[in-house]
């Protein structure tokens, strides 16, 4: 007995068995932990790449809308608007965009309408989708009311202009444009452009065990490609609901039927 607690030390040096299932035991721990962490650095970003599309696809699908009459004016219609947002549904609904998200469609402008002066550069209308509401989602550069309020919101009106139904959603007034400070987008002079911003709450994989909570946000502006009528959006019979952004839903569940 004496012998064999004497040897065993180095018995126990020249015993090898079981070393590779040792040391795998040992690594797994930091290979599950560097995998998992790739996978949801990886899934960041892929995410972010998406949002970015689906804004740049918005803004260039909503500058290129609408129905133009005989004289080349393009008019643009409720379920125009519409059918982009419910196209950006669609293409977000693997990462529940429109549950975790709000998206802000905006018309910044830079014409004259009947009761202004001058070109006047004002955010005229916007349509909204997703659930999320709230400083963060709503918003950042400028928002329209959803009431009527006939010009008192742009320009005041010329003396003597009596304001039309037509009017009653002037808009605001942006003489510096939509954007972050010192990235300013403004709309050329006699055209408008179509101002896209999403805010989303990533949905991690791995909870918060990686990433901390955030907020994805981005934003995307395409000029409008025709000559676009900027004094209304028209909703001709029968009629859509127009998806004003005192709304708050998934979005728009039915599409134009051309």
């Amino acid at each position: 007995m004496i012998r064999f607690l004497r040897n065993l030390p180095r018995r126990l040096r020249k015993d090898d068995g079981g070393l590779a299932l040792l040391e795998f035991a040992l690594a797994l721990p930091v290979i599950l932990f560097a995998g998992g962490y790739g996978i949801e650095i990886s899934h960041y970003a892929l995410v972010q790449l998406n949002i970015s599309q689906f804004a740049l696809n918005l803004a260039d699908n909503a500058s290129r809308v609408g129905v133009v009459s005989s004289n080349g004016v393009s008019t643009l219609r409720e379920t125009d608007i519409n059918d982009v947002l419910q196209a950006t549904k669609l293409q977000g609904d693997p990462i529940k965009l429109t549950t975790y998200g709000r998206i802000t469609l905006s018309s910044l402008e830079n014409v004259a309408q009947d009761y202004d002066k001058t070109t006047t550069q004002r955010i005229h209308w916007q349509r909204c989708i997703g659930v999320k509401s709230g400083a963060g989602y709503d918003s950042s550069y400028g928002a329209t009311a959803t009431a009527a309020n006939l010009v008192t919101e742009g320009n005041a009106a010329p003396d003597g202009y009596t304001a039309s139904a037509d009017d009653k959603y002037a808009g605001v007034a942006t003489a510096t444009g939509m954007g972050d400070t010192g990235a300013k987008v403004m709309a050329p002079a006699d055209t408008g452009v179509m101002f896209v911003e999403i805010n989303y709450d990533y949905q991690p994989f791995f909870g918060t065990l990686f990433i901390a909570p955030s907020k994805i946000h981005y934003i995307a502006s395409f000029v409008v490609r025709d000559n676009r009528d900027f004094t209304q959006i028209s909703n001709p019979s029968p009629a859509a609901t127009a998806s004003t952004c005192n709304l708050y839903n998934a979005g728009p569940t039915t599409i134009n039927k051309y």
